[in-house]
């Protein structure tokens, strides 16, 4: 039994019951014994490889994005470039480096942010991009960015940021929760709280006994916080991320640990939890601040922002062994059947700049 286990176990046992947006928010964020404060989750050393990890590629087709984004915005300065739970600091390396060969007076006058509450992340960060020519600060949140257009984007975050779920029980949906069996082992419960209707999919109507449906206001809140900002700033907002574009009844509550998938309630702190993003609700969220909004999946945006042409450059130069790695990094970024149909891609922009 890992600690956490057992100190969830201990504090169920005390207090009853807990939500699954609590479990799952313990696992990854308790500061002693959470995934993501105690661990080295990215690459092949850990549970889990990120589209930065797999070719340089994607960040610097993200580069291209977000300067296309500032070029329609009117080339605003001072302005912003975020990005938000950034992981190794991969993505950022790579679109600095994009970014310099794209406007070297972007690069000289833009302040770079990186938006992480994990300390033992943010050192890892600071050593990947040490050496750096750019202003480049961090921040626990959004809150404490300059007073300027935000470009701000995210890979792979909403996906840990907590959910809660809802199970068909009898006539009504009940809230899951995690509590203890006769063994005092940890198993998922229907509670006493229930859901607004108004939140269920549309089919949730006609779903089996047993059925669970996902809502995540914690995302929202995020995604409102992120509009908000570029509503009020101006800027632009790219998030990928696996999930679907249409709501749905269906678990998506995953636990991924040694690049293979285990129980959710076996190895709390150990996991990596995640559930599948809900991008209707999040463009929802973003055209309630009056900001336009664009849905595709990571492999038309890739295609779209020229992955074969940048895999051609790359090649191009290579012996054929870095060649096959490049193409066998454009099958996995953007391939139907991998990355490419999986992940997809919210992009945010206001009203009046061309997408």
């Amino acid at each position: 039994m890992t600690r956490l286990k057992a100190r969830i176990v201990d504090l169920i046992g005390a207090v009853g019951p807990i939500p699954v947006n609590e479990y799952m928010a313990l696992c990854l964020f308790d500061p002693a014994d959470g995934y993501y404060t105690t661990r080295e989750p990215f690459g092949a050393a850990g549970d889990f490889v990120t589209a930065p990890e797999i070719s340089q590629m994607f960040g610097e087709l993200v580069a291209v994005w977000l300067y296309q984004a500032w070029q329609a915005a009117g080339r605003p300065m001072p302005v912003t470039i975020a990005e938000i739970g950034p992981g190794r600091g991969t993505l950022m390396k790579d679109m600095l480096r994009a970014f310099s060969r794209l406007d070297p007076a972007l690069t000289a006058g833009a302040s770079f942010a990186m938006i992480e509450t994990s300390p033992r992340l943010t050192d890892i960060q600071r050593q990947t991009l040490s050496g750096q020519s750019v202003r480049l600060d961090w921040h626990e949140t959004i809150d404490t960015l300059p007073k300027a257009p935000l470009l701000i984007v995210g890979n792979e975050l909403f996906d840990a940021v907590p959910i809660r779920q809802f199970v068909r029980a009898g006539a009504g949906w009940r809230e899951r929760m995690v509590g203890l069996d006769e063994a005092d082992a940890l198993r998922f419960f229907a509670g006493a709280g229930s859901i607004d209707p108004s939140l269920l999919p549309d089919d949730a109507a006609d779903a089996p006994e047993g059925s669970v449906v996902e809502v995540a206001p914690a995302r929202s809140a995020l995604m409102a916080a992120i509009a908000e900002r570029i509503a009020g700033q101006g800027g632009a907002g790219l998030f990928i991320d696996y999930g679907h574009l249409r709501p749905g009844v269906g678990d998506t509550l995953q636990a991924l640990r040694k690049h293979d998938h285990d129980n959710v309630l076996a190895n709390p702190g150990e996991a990596d939890l995640t559930a599948h993003v809900d991008f209707a609700a999040l463009a929802a969220t973003v055209r309630a601040h009056g900001l336009d909004v664009q849905m595709t999946t990571q492999g038309d945006f890739l295609l779209g922002m020229g992955l074969i042409e940048r895999a051609g450059q790359l090649g191009a130069k290579a012996d054929e062994q870095a060649r096959q790695a490049i193409s066998d990094a454009v099958e996995r970024l953007a391939g139907p059947d991998a990355m490419g149909g999986l992940f997809k891609v919210l992009k945010i922009q206001p009203k009046t700049s061309a997408s």
